[in-house]
């Protein structure tokens, strides 16, 4: 592939400025046409639960909407590719990165919505108190995972931010945003579980009283 065959080669900075500005535009546009799905609290779910709950939901919506972008990404390729013989250097690595952040960012929208998997064949067994007895006891474990996956992402970001860490394809895009939102990506996943242990103590709870006064 020589010089003149690459064509167009996406800048660095429209790139990261397009992952920011691209989503909050759809965001707008959909707010004003009321489109915009309601954040599913729980019905005495307190302030502190809603605003967790309010972060997991919207962080998730954002990221969803690079979808988009990938989508016209691809679709300029292939008719560069095809159409004029002039195949791009950025578009796939750009889309693969993109996706792996949407996938560390999704995290803890797919644990406010249930959409994570999980194995069941006693769980669903159990009765309410006990489901949620279970998951109060196994979010300890839950916690300790992600703490760990905090601190190595922490320590992923720094290190690549302090070398200038690039890509070692003919795009050289930095790699210290990506590991950013990893180590962001965590956090938003220990915010969701925060909120899944409230609700659980909740149901626990609830489901106490009502045996107890049966």
């Amino acid at each position: 592939m020589n010089a003149e065959s690459i064509g167009f080669v996406m800048p660095h900075s429209i790139y990261w400025g397009m992952l920011t500005l691209v989503p909050l535009a759809l965001l707008a546009v959909a707010w004003k046409q009321g489109i915009v799905p309601a954040v599913p609290y729980e019905p005495d779910a307190g302030p502190v639960e809603k605003l967790l709950d309010w972060i997991s939901d919207r962080t998730g919506l954002f990221v969803a909407l690079w979808s988009v972008m990938a989508v016209f990404a691809y679709t300029y390729e292939v008719t560069a590719r095809y159409l004029f013989n002039m195949p791009t250097i950025w578009v796939h690595e750009s889309s693969f990165l993109l996706f792996g952040m949407q996938y560390m960012m999704a995290g803890a929208y797919g644990l406010l919505h249930g959409s994570h998997v999980r194995v069941d064949v006693i769980y669903t067994k159990l009765s309410l108190r006990r489901q949620a007895a279970v998951s109060v006891f196994t979010s300890v474990f839950f916690f300790i995972f992600i703490m760990a996956m905090m601190g190595t992402a922490y320590r992923f970001f720094f290190d690549s931010l302090a070398m200038d860490e690039r890509s070692v394809e003919t795009w050289q895009v930095q790699y210290w945003p990506v590991k950013m939102l990893m180590l962001v990506g965590a956090c938003l996943i220990m915010l969701a579980g925060i909120s899944r242990l409230i609700k659980d103590i909740r149901i626990y709870e609830k489901q106490l009283r009502s045996e107890v006064s049966a």
